[in-house]
């Protein structure tokens, strides 16, 4: 059976909203077994519950996840120099600008 890849479109910070579900690939410095330092690609998808401040230098967006039955949420500053790049995944359908009522 072959892997199938999926593309997925690059976003910039303008672009997200609450309600998307984003890949954010997130840059990890930590050291190996033999005492080197590298660095590592983590991605983190979910869906963007909060995009608070300007989109400038302050501004963040929070992004949730269920991993094995926990809610898990970051928040992820705009111009963050360790996030290698967000993906678009899907987009729902939302009238709130705030998503807390996904928390419970």
């Amino acid at each position: 059976m072959a892997a199938q890849t999926a593309s997925y479109q690059t976003l910039t910070p303008e672009q997200l909203k609450p309600g998307m579900t984003v890949r954010v690939h997130q840059k990890i410095r930590d050291v190996n077994a033999k005492g080197e330092d590298r660095e590592r690609v983590q991605i983190f998808e979910g869906m963007v519950i909060r995009c608070h401040g300007s989109r400038g230098n302050d501004g963040t967006y929070t992004v949730r996840k269920v991993s094995e039955g926990v809610g898990v949420e970051k928040i992820f500053p705009y111009r963050a120099t360790s996030i290698a790049k967000v993906e678009f995944v899907k987009q729902a359908q939302v009238r709130r600008a705030n998503l807390g009522y996904l928390r419970s």
